[in-house]
């Protein structure tokens, strides 16, 4: 990868109203990268999916939370890298949950793990927060047209 193209950046509060301007905006970047529609849908629940974490968890539903969204055309795949400035996580205390364990919620790295080519905790960035990444090979990588 020399360089990747930025698609898009966009940065939203923690509100889930602004989740539909969040899809329309993945929506028309991974088209833009070259993914078919079955992966642009399984991105857009991915980011969608991500987003609501982050302002569940991270930012306990508080509206003051900021969420910045980057979208990457690295030659071969749609690279999504969510930042939010919440308290550090420790990346070995998140994993994918055991389907078997009945409970509600908590399913949300499964669906990402399952609809994903690539994701997990970049490190930290300067000023705080965590750093997500989530990447989908495009059709130019897997040799199809």
């Amino acid at each position: 990868m020399e360089c990747a193209e930025e698609l898009a950046t966009l940065s939203i509060c923690s509100c889930a109203s602004r989740l539909k301007l969040l899809r329309s905006l993945v929506r028309d970047a991974a088209s833009l990268a070259g993914l078919g529609d079955d992966d642009v849908d399984a991105v857009v629940l991915s980011v969608n999916e991500a987003c609501t974490n982050i302002m569940q968890h991270a930012y306990r539903m508080d509206p003051g939370g900021r969420i910045e969204v980057t979208l990457l055309d690295d030659g071969d795949a749609l690279v999504v890298r969510l930042r939010d400035y919440a308290e550090p996580v420790d990346p070995a205390a998140v994993y994918v949950r055991d389907l078997e364990e009945l409970r509600p919620g908590g399913l949300g790295l499964h669906l990402i793990s399952s609809l994903m080519d690539e994701y997990g905790f970049l490190d930290p960035p300067a000023g705080g927060g965590n750093l997500f990444q989530m990447k989908k090979y495009t059709a130019r990588d897997r040799g199809r047209s």
